[in-house]
């Protein structure tokens, strides 16, 4: 018998949407190579994303490369984001990212945080 090695994908995705707006956003900003997903402590549930535009990158990022986009996310949050949808939606007068992460095993009542077991 012999043993297999498993190494496990981690993946993040885009809506059309969510390209649509992070393409838009790095032509107005000529230095920035892409968009950062990050995780804080924060709010009532432990967690909360973070975007932010990216002008290099740090030396423990992981890049996803989607649809000409690339997403850094910093090695250490991988586990929290594995999975995760990123999608931009406009309700009303608002526009934001919305996330959709299938390891939140929680989240506050006003979406703010989350909590991953």
């Amino acid at each position: 018998m012999t043993a297999e090695v498993f190494t496990p994908t981690v993946g993040v995705t885009m809506t059309p949407s969510a390209v649509k707006h992070v393409r838009k956003q790095l032509d107005k900003a000529s230095s920035a190579k892409g968009i950062r997903l990050a995780i804080k402590k924060s709010g009532c549930s432990g967690f909360k994303y973070e975007t932010q535009w990216v002008d290099e990158a740090a030396a423990d990022d992981k890049i996803f490369h989607i649809d000409g986009i690339d997403v850094f996310v910093k090695e250490e949050h991988l586990a929290m984001v594995n999975g995760i949808e990123i999608d931009f939606v406009t309700e009303g007068v608002n526009s934001m990212f919305q996330f959709r992460n299938p390891n939140a095993t929680a989240e506050c009542g006003c979406g703010e945080s989350f909590t991953v077991s």
